[in-house]
């Protein structure tokens, strides 16, 4: 039975659409960060930030394909679009908010403890700007529409 419920999971349509824009997301961050900087780093692939937002393209794949499958007059693309409504105003409101606070942190520590305290430093590419989220957005529905057609 736990067989057959796996296999479920691993087959379910809007749950690889939405895993599948997350990782081009994050693929294509990589590519960004490639061309940007000329180097490569592993972080850009597992991180968080930058462009574009993948947390904003894989909960809009989430509910497009939710509308796609079970009408966009459903109680599950009502949940799934608020969903994702508040996981943009997160990734470009509260996490970037967090960001800049860690970028002003480190600056005080570096000015008052120059050198006199081992700290690790915070991290501070944590949210988005809006711009990353709206492209976000639109890779997400993009995609789905058209990885919902494939499969």
């Amino acid at each position: 039975m736990a067989y057959y419920n796996l296999q479920e999971a691993v087959t379910n349509k809007i749950l690889l659409i939405t895993l599948s824009v997350w990782a081009i997301t994050q693929g294509l961050k990589v590519i960004f960060g490639v061309i940007r900087e000329r180097r490569f780093n592993f972080k850009w692939f597992i991180g968080t930030g930058g462009m574009p937002s993948s947390h904003t393209s894989g909960a809009a794949a989430l509910a497009v394909s939710c509308g796609l499958s079970a009408g966009f007059d459903s109680v599950i693309f009502a949940v799934t679009a608020v969903f994702a409504l508040v996981t943009m105003f997160d990734a470009q409101g509260v996490r970037r908010s967090t960001g800049q606070q860690a970028a002003l942190l480190n600056k005080i520590m570096d000015d008052l403890y120059h050198g006199r305290v081992e700290a690790d430093k915070l991290r501070e590419l944590i949210g988005h700007t809006p711009l990353e989220v709206i492209m976000g957005f639109f890779l997400g529905i993009f995609l789905s529409l058209v990885l919902y057609q494939i499969w």
